[in-house]
């Protein structure tokens, strides 16, 4: 696997789209899409999966973090893959769920709550690149359990039940093509808990789907989420090379810039390390100013934090207990020089770099591994995830579009869970089988 200082010769290639029978929902009111839809199985919490398999037999969420117990007792997840798949037949014996008669692509909106502009993309069974092409670029590094997980739910189902998301180069035809079809009715349509509305419309025409694959044969494209479900299907390529379908994996296709996702931050979490003691670590390698919170706890943590992420100039990231706030800023020669050298340098400048070399690994002596650095979403989340468990929420400023393209066309990757793209396409909408 290419490590996150590793660069790589590429080769020009464009992405190559197919279009595929869908499997869906046979009730298609929008009242019924969302309670058995899901956000993408890396944002449910534990608490968020119960609910949402308590809001409906059939929601999406009991095949994709399916949970086997037998006895009391929970089961691998290699048992918990093959009672997915299981209840995937099941559901589709029961007509829960239908096959589409007819190959089709997808055109899918989804709409910001806030009035912002929409983003739209394609959604299509997507060919997985050979080694060294530049078709389809990751930028964030993989855990190993994470992928091998992914791979054995793809290879028990033999169906892709969410797709990964891909950013390509803009093309002209591309956004005709996409204004044509959303002109009509949509096929699927639904408001999720977020306010977001999404809208899918079903296109069979030859004529248009022969332009759209060719058009976005000309473009390439950068893995904006997915990195994970992209690598199981990489490797459940290899492991079952013979079966039809596993040479390409379900991708929603949108443009970079106008029309396409925004990057939000992803913040981390370090448990049981007191503020007093990450501060003294963390000022042998970087200056550090308290920040106003004033009285409220928690809760005046995250207003404060969330003004210093809307000023959008400032340096530095952001160290809390919850309770007090600080800015780190000025790495020192040693933080800098703790970055890899060999590292292309639209990734040696990046503050989740900085903070993953310098302070997590080199000062606070973190492994990156789950146990030892939680994740978190949203500021919310983080903070109060380090008051519950003892510890510090590190807070990020999200990269911009235009350093995750550059870190990936310079065969580079970020530290895992780097980027946060939004909007989301909702989990439960359209299932690729991969038998067509």
């Amino acid at each position: 696997m290419p490590t996150s200082s590793e660069s790589r010769s590429l080769s020009p290639a464009g992405l190559e789209i197919r279009p595929f029978r869908a499997l869906t929902y046979r009730r298609r009111d929008p009242g019924h899409l969302a309670q058995v839809s899901s956000p993408a199985y890396d944002l449910v919490t534990p608490s968020g999966r119960d609910r949402l398999a308590s809001a409906d037999p059939y929601n999406i969420v009991r095949l994709i973090l399916p949970r086997c117990a037998v006895d009391g007792r929970e089961h691998g997840e290699g048992e918990a893959a093959v009672q997915a798949a299981d209840m995937l037949a099941s559901w589709q014996a029961d007509g829960v769920l239908d096959r589409d008669p007819v190959s089709a692509l997808w055109v899918y909106e989804l709409q910001p709550p806030d009035g912002a502009p929409a983003t739209v993309g394609w959604l299509g069974a997507v060919a997985l690149p050979p080694a060294g092409s530049a078709a389809v670029l990751p930028h964030e590094d993989t855990y190993p359990g994470a992928v091998e997980n992914r791979r054995a739910l793809l290879a028990a189902t033999a169906t892709d039940l969410e797709p990964i998301v891909l950013a390509h180069d803009p093309d002209p035809t591309v956004a005709e093509l996409t204004a044509a079809a959303r002109r009509g009715d949509p096929t699927l349509e639904l408001s999720d808990s977020d306010g977001v509305g999404h809208r899918l419309w079903r296109v069979t025409e030859p004529a248009v789907l022969s332009r759209i694959t060719e058009a976005l044969a000309r473009t390439g494209a950068v893995i904006a989420d997915g990195h994970h479900r992209f690598a199981a299907a990489r490797a459940n390529s290899r492991a079952e090379p013979r079966v039809e379908g596993s040479d390409a994996v379900l991708a929603l296709v949108t443009p970079m810039g106008a029309g396409g996702l925004r990057v939000a931050p992803i913040h981390r979490v370090v448990p049981d390390l007191a503020l007093d003691d990450a501060l003294t670590a963390a000022r042998q390698g970087f200056r550090t100013a308290e920040l106003p919170v004033g009285s409220g706890g928690p809760a005046a943590v995250v207003a404060a934090v969330q003004r210093w992420l809307a000023t959008g100039d400032e340096s530095g990231f952001l160290v809390t207990d919850g309770t007090r706030l600080y800015q780190l800023t000025e790495p020192s020669e040693a933080v800098l020089a703790s970055v890899p050298p060999e590292a292309p340098p639209a990734w040696r400048r990046l503050d989740v770099v900085l903070a993953h070399h310098g302070l997590l690994s080199g000062l606070w002596h973190r492994g990156d591994d789950p146990e030892s650095v939680g994740i978190a979403h949203t500021v919310d989340d983080a903070v109060r995830t380090a008051v519950d468990r003892g510890g510090v929420a590190l807070l990020l400023r999200a990269p911009s579009p235009a350093d995750v393209a550059a870190v990936a066309r310079a065969g580079a990757r970020m530290p895992r869970k780097s980027t946060l793209f939004v909007p989301k396409p909702r989990t439960g909408l359209v299932l690729r089988p991969l038998a067509d």
